[in-house]
């Protein structure tokens, strides 16, 4: 159950994350919005990162083995960036539609999830 609670408060932690830092770029399409200096855009994405900090936190601490959670250190960092990558692709192939996946994007998924498999290898 820690494993699954982990993961999802990593999905959302991410999906925050995803939104402050590349969310800004479609924003800008909106009137009001574009006409925001690069300091307001700091803080809007700062804003947004708390939410990401309120779920990344947590699952951190629930996760880690240390605290009693079932990932290493380290395999918390790897499902961490597997979230990342597969948020961010997703984020961009909804909301960027200009942006398509070649092969060699499809490739390197698949290295990272060989990646993961190789991290959980005893």
């Amino acid at each position: 159950m820690k494993a699954i609670l982990t993961i999802g408060l990593l999905i959302l932690s991410n999906s925050f994350m995803i939104i402050a830092w590349y969310g800004h770029l479609k924003f800008s399409e909106l009137k009001w919005f574009s006409k925001l200096g690069i300091v307001s855009v700091i803080l809007i994405s700062w804003g947004i990162a708390l939410f990401e900090y309120m779920f990344q936190v947590p699952a951190n601490k629930i996760g880690f083995s240390g605290n009693g959670g079932p990932f290493t250190l380290i395999q918390l960092k790897v499902i961490q960036e597997v979230i990342t990558l597969i948020v961010f692709a997703i984020f961009t192939l909804i909301v960027f539609k200009t942006e398509t996946f070649k092969i060699n994007h499809i490739i390197s998924f698949v290295f990272i999830v060989l990646a993961v498999y190789f991290m959980f290898k005893k």
